[in-house]
């Protein structure tokens, strides 16, 4: 196994790993972006404020994004485990 094979499976890994975060993750942003900007506009300074709204979103977010993101995964995990004789030998 070449150094440059080993580069292109950990670079497909993290990109993996981005694209199934991905989404939920900008959906905490925006949520949080929107938040924050109520708080000061109302001038509520209340901190925990921020953490139920993100919750609800991320929750409602893998409802959403859940069947996307598990084919993601299986089909990553599917070629990883198909091709594990070239890897290994």
């Amino acid at each position: 196994m070449t150094s440059e094979s080993v580069i292109s499976i950990a670079e497909q890994g993290i990109y993996t790993v981005l694209m199934i975060a991905g989404p939920l993750l900008a959906l905490a942003l925006v949520v949080g972006l929107v938040v924050s900007i109520f708080q000061a506009t109302t001038q509520i300074q209340e901190q925990t404020l921020a953490f139920i709204p993100k919750i609800v979103a991320v929750l409602l977010g893998v409802v959403f994004f859940g069947p996307w993101m598990l084919s993601y995964m299986l089909s990553y995990a599917n070629d990883i485990l198909s091709n594990l004789t070239r890897f290994v030998g």
